[in-house]
């Protein structure tokens, strides 16, 4: 944490309204809610600016090489709980002929999406800085009025007049003196990692209609008894697959457990195991998976997917219980529904506390999540919300994220608005907001956006 006067003497690389730390779903979804509110002055001269430590935007859709987004629908049901900026997202994707979705999901070549969100970024007239961290956080007077950047152009500071923690980590939260819990409540144990990976030369058809189950368990089993895979994995946790590419197919399957995702020793760590197990999962795809004798690596992503690390203590935390009981919220910014997918924080597989609910299963995220407890002008987003290790399982994914990006982004802009706290944001006029952007907030929501999805699918056909 630095003081104003500490800041002061580095140099000012920025003066914006808000700042975005990170620009993964949760943070796309807070830039571009909060520009479309916020009219710049000029195109060099952005009030919304992104910081973003990798190359482009998107985080793990991109980044971390991650080409499948679910879930927008209720679990096991067609219809649509989430709706405003990541439905958006998806849309624009498939316009752009660069992959395919429907009410539930959409997959999705990964240079295309880098594309498309880029191009929402200038429509909505929001400013990027792209290889550069959020290293420190200025705080005055128990309020966030910025951050410290590192890059290539040195070590230099922004000044901001609200902040939105997308990072994931709640790197900027931590950094201000936000308390924090990490992992599992039992054990401290967070969940593995995982290392994307994209490869070419599959029929995916042929491939998909030779599983006789979707973890394909026998393939993994037989291959370590052969000695061709050592036991560090024991389902597939997800073949990706868009007909835009139709013989790559992306898969995520590694899986690097006892790793810290606050620490560099354990990103690397993490990294150089994972790719391990890439070219050997692909040696075993060609051994003992049918049509994919001839596979061949495409690419590893630039960084390793991760699940789980700081979660901020918020106004409210949301907890498993709320999640069991669908609850709902009179400070509803949106919907959740992704079954509790926690995976093995000992070893392979998945843990003993996933749980996957009865079809039409959904419930809604309350705005207390994203103010941190006590620190002012900041929210965060994303992972780093407020909540218990089992309701995380659920929250994490990215539908759910770029949810609550849009909520952050959009209540900061209020705050500057009403000139208010974060806790203070009046919330109706919040909900009224995101209703306008076709955020889905309640039952009425959702019963709106099927019959507009209705209505597309009668207009097409």
């Amino acid at each position: 944490m630095l003081t104003l006067r500490e800041a002061r003497r580095l140099p000012l690389a920025a003066e914006v309204d808000i700042l975005v730390a990170g620009g993964g779903p949760a943070g796309v979804a807070a830039a571009f809610a909060a520009a479309r509110r916020l009219r710049r002055t000029s195109p060099g001269d952005p009030r919304v600016l992104v910081v973003e430590q990798f190359n482009c935007l998107g985080g793990v859709a991109t980044a971390g090489g991650h080409g499948h987004i679910c879930l927008f629908s209720a679990w096991g049901d067609r219809r649509r709980v989430v709706g405003g900026i990541p439905w958006e997202i998806a849309r624009r994707i498939v316009s752009a002929g660069y992959g395919v979705c429907t009410t539930s999901q959409a997959d999705f070549e990964i240079e295309g999406m880098r594309k498309v969100l880029e191009e929402m970024a200038e429509e909505s007239g929001v400013g990027l800085l792209y290889h550069t961290f959020c290293s420190d956080t200025v705080v005055s007077r128990g309020r966030v009025i910025g951050a410290v950047i590192q890059n290539k152009s040195g070590r230099q500071w922004i000044h901001a007049q609200r902040v939105v923690d997308a990072t994931g980590d709640g790197d900027v939260a931590a950094h201000a003196g936000c308390a924090f819990s990490v992992g599992d409540e039992e054990t401290g144990l967070c969940q593995p990692m995982t290392l994307m990976f994209t490869i070419g030369g599959v029929d995916w058809p042929k491939v998909n209609a030779w599983r006789t189950s979707y973890e394909m368990r026998e393939v993994w089993e037989e291959a370590q008894r052969q000695g061709d895979m050592r036991p560090y994995q024991k389902v597939i946790m997800g073949f990706w697959w868009t007909p835009t590419r139709p013989d790559q197919v992306g898969v995520n399957f590694t899986h690097i457990n006892g790793m810290n995702a606050c620490r560099a020793e354990d990103l690397t760590r993490a990294t150089i195991e994972g790719r391990k197990q890439v070219f050997e999962t692909i040696q075993v795809f060609r051994k003992y998976v049918p049509d994919m004798a001839h596979c061949y690596l495409i690419s590893t992503p630039p960084t390793i997917g991760i699940r789980e690390s700081r979660r901020i203590h918020g106004r409210y935390p949301l907890r498993k219980g709320d999640l069991l009981a669908q609850q709902t919220f009179p400070d509803s910014i949106g919907y959740g529904s992704f079954f509790i997918d926690i995976h093995n924080t000992k070893g392979p597989g998945m843990d003993a506390k996933t749980w996957r609910p009865p079809p039409g299963f959904r419930y809604q995220i309350p705005y207390r999540i994203m103010v941190p407890a006590e620190t002012e002008g900041l929210w965060v987003a994303g992972r780093c919300a407020s909540c218990d290790h089992e309701a995380l399982g659920s929250l994490r994914v990215m539908p759910q994220c770029g949810v609550m990006g849009e909520a952050a982004g959009t209540a900061a802009v209020v705050s500057l608005e009403e000139n208010c706290r974060a806790s203070e944001v009046p919330i109706e006029r919040l909900q009224t907001m995101l209703r306008v952007q076709g955020a889905i907030l309640d039952e009425a929501g959702i019963e709106a956006a099927c019959r507009a999805d209705e209505e597309r699918r009668e207009a097409v056909s």
